[in-house]
């Protein structure tokens, strides 16, 4: 029964999220299409990522005392609401990016609350002993709505307009929200009355515990340095740069098609492992793998070939490294703690991915690009690595971070192997005899 009840959630909560990503992929369309500018559409990431991470400040300790459904509930119908009110503007011909702006801050906002809920829901509502492959099947269907997203809001954004892809999107999340209130139970760990704290209590105690798990707090603050990288390209310079080395649209849709391909595959593999592994082979092990084989391989490539198997070096790895982080941390964080570490995890994590964004394409424009089309000896050295023309500087730039991510997750790995926690089989039910003090 339990087991059915996940699945249910993991399909409606996965259909949600299609529509969800169509709509921000249609948006992009028309905010470049409007702008004709780059960095308007890294403001719109922006400001979904910067109040994501602000709020998740005070937003753990508010979802380990309240109802994960009823959090889960009112964040995704507010931010729903911010879709309505997108939807209406359009069609009333009245939108402008700074409304579209001001929306991913209020969606960010509600999923700096909706995030620590679904990860506390998850392990209530995940069999017991299979969190690592419940891992698999949420990157399963992330990759494969990486992938059938952007098809599907080009086709609909193209046809019918945006106003279509946001109809799309109200319609699965009415979808979702009326199974997760009439079908879902989730329950709720035994609270005991607390005393009224600040709004930040709730982070500072879960600070307190990460402070106290060092493997925890390592595993976040390596997690923060290999977001801040993998932004620093994959988010900005990805695109650009195939289109400026190949010329060709049909190769940038190739690749990113062959990276979802990638993180599929990736997620299948983890959902049927029978073994849960150790988390931090797991995490660093193939963090490593991605960087040194994905990055560099995107920056050594010099054909649509040789890009794609770097793609599926990148994106494969990426579901057992969330695999492991759901192993260490379901393991190690009393459930009724679980919101209040998960937000501050999210916080610290995720507090580099802006910081990524906006200095990925900035480097590009005026460092490396710039360097590159130059006659220093540095360029001429460099190109005989990734080669000369347009583009090249930002193959540099992956060059770069192949090198950095990889060091710092092989760095990551020995600091987590001289700790004195022992990493045995996780059984996610096991943080419950786990009390903090």
């Amino acid at each position: 029964m339990k087991n059915n009840r996940y699945i249910l959630f993991w399909l409606s909560q996965s259909f949600s999220q299609l529509g969800s990503a169509m709509t921000a992929h249609a948006l992009i369309l028309w905010v470049y299409g409007r702008s004709g500018s780059a960095l308007a559409v890294s403001l719109m990431t922006f400001c979904s990522y910067l109040p994501y991470a602000a709020a998740s400040l005070f937003s753990g300790a508010f979802v380990d005392r309240h109802s994960k459904k009823a959090v889960l509930l009112g964040a995704d119908t507010l931010a729903a609401v911010c879709t309505l009110a997108i939807l209406a503007l359009a069609a009333s011909g009245r939108l402008e990016v700074g409304w579209i702006l001001a929306a991913n801050v209020l969606t960010g906002l509600m999923n700096a609350f909706q995030s620590p809920a679904a990860a506390v829901a998850v392990g209530v509502l995940a069999p017991e002993g299979r969190i690592a492959n419940v891992s698999g099947m949420n990157a399963f269907s992330a990759n494969l709505t990486g992938v059938v997203s952007p098809i599907l809001a080009a086709a609909l954004y193209g046809a019918f307009g945006l106003p279509t892809v946001l109809a799309i999107d109200l319609l699965t999340f009415v979808t979702a929200f009326f199974v997760l209130l009439l079908w879902i139970r989730i329950p709720e760990p035994e609270r005991k009355a607390q005393p009224k704290a600040g709004p930040f209590a709730g982070f500072l105690d879960g600070w307190r515990f990460l402070r106290r798990h060092g493997e925890i707090l390592l595993l976040v603050e390596t997690i923060a340095v290999i977001n801040f990288f993998s932004r620093l390209t994959y988010e900005n310079i990805l695109s650009p740069m195939l289109l400026a080395r190949s010329g060709s649209a049909l190769t940038l849709s190739m690749v990113t098609s062959v990276m979802g391909a990638g993180g599929i595959v990736g997620g299948l593999l983890v959902s049927l492992r029978k073994k849960q592994g150790d988390p931090a082979r797991l995490i660093y092990g193939s963090a490593a793998l991605s960087f040194l084989l994905g990055d560099l391989g995107m920056a050594l490539g010099r054909n649509g070939m040789a890009w794609a198997l770097a793609g599926i070096a990148a994106s494969l790895p990426i579901p057992f490294i969330t695999a492991g982080q759901n192993l260490l941390f379901y393991s190690r964080v009393p459930r009724a703690m679980q919101g209040q570490v998960f937000a501050v995890r999210n916080a610290l994590q995720y507090s580099t991915i802006p910081l990524g964004i906006l200095l990925g394409g900035w480097l590009a424009d005026r460092i490396f690009e710039p360097m590159m089309a130059s006659n220093s000896p540095l360029a001429g050295a460099l190109s005989v690595l990734v080669g000369a023309g347009a583009g090249s500087g930002m193959a540099v730039m992956f060059l770069c971070t192949g090198l950095c991510g990889s060091l710092c997750s092989l760095w990551g790995w020995s600091r987590m192997k001289r700790l004195t926690v022992r990493y045995e089989v996780p059984n996610e039910k096991g943080a419950e005899n786990e009390r903090s003090n």
